[in-house]
């Protein structure tokens, strides 16, 4: 059985992610998606939130397991027995670095990493687009699953304000 492991900070979880979740299971007969800490950014919604988005978008999806991953994505891979790690990429910039990040996986871990490249009809879509976009309190119902859409209506976590901190405009 092939296990691949697909990692991310997922916050929030968008369609892009869903959608490479979903391809990913036909290169892998298990796919576990391994939510997990970004020591560089600041997290819009705690792990176990978006642990929870993802189970609650995933619901129904065979051969796909959701886990929290709290240390390297090595030890993880290690941990699942993983064959392998999957990524999307939707841009050459996301290529430089996953390349960059897979020769230090297969080096210091031993796993190997299978780009892939995002749908063409999501490349657009982000977290961190998303994330804008709700600040100025826009709709992100086409980029987010259900879940994820309604608690940013809902103005997210407690203590997030839209367009809170923010001098001038949005990149956006």
């Amino acid at each position: 059985m092939t296990t691949a492991v697909l990692p991310g900070s997922f916050d929030p979880v968008t369609l892009g992610h869903v959608d490479l979740i979903r391809r990913a299971t036909r290169v892998a007969d298990l796919v576990v998606v391994a939510v997990g800490v970004n020591a560089h950014k600041t997290a819009h919604f705690d792990i176990d939130r978006r642990t929870g988005f993802i189970r609650e978008a995933l619901e129904g999806m065979p051969r796909v397991e959701v886990a929290r991953m709290d240390g390297l994505l090595v030890d993880f891979c290690r941990e699942h027995d993983a064959d392998m790690v999957i990524k999307g990429i939707r841009d050459s910039a996301d290529v430089s670095w996953e390349i960059l990040q897979a020769s230090v996986n297969r080096e210091i871990g031993g796993v190997e990493t299978v780009l892939l490249p995002t749908s063409p009809e999501l490349v657009h879509v982000s977290s961190s687009i998303v994330r804008e976009l709700a600040s100025w309190g826009m709709d992100v119902s086409r980029y987010v699953p259900a879940g994820v859409a309604r608690a940013m209506a809902d103005n997210g976590p407690e203590g997030t304000h839209r367009g809170a901190g923010r001098e001038g405009g949005s990149d956006v």
